[in-house]
């Protein structure tokens, strides 16, 4: 996956020269010589982030029932309730 680095001034005159680049692999943008944001194409945005499932999709894959889950078990502390 190659990496692309652009100045903020190069970014902003060719903007869809960087979207392109950016299906290919991550731009990098610069001011003064130091990375400060991140183009990704959605797809490796979604890959990097899970995609933004739900929990109820994760648990409905398929094979998941051959996955190990154990959830420590909660600490709840009770306490009266104040009604006054």
């Amino acid at each position: 996956m190659p990496v692309t680095t652009l100045t903020s001034r190069e970014f902003n005159q060719d903007a869809s020269g960087a979207k392109r680049a950016a299906k290919a692999g991550p731009v990098f943008i610069t001011d003064r010589g130091q990375p400060q944001h991140v183009l990704l194409s959605i797809e490796d945005y979604h890959r990097l982030t899970g995609g933004g499932r739900r929990i109820a999709d994760a648990l409905a894959m398929p094979g998941i029932e051959d996955v190990d889950f154990d959830l420590p078990r909660a600490n709840i502390r009770s306490r009266p309730a104040d009604l006054g």
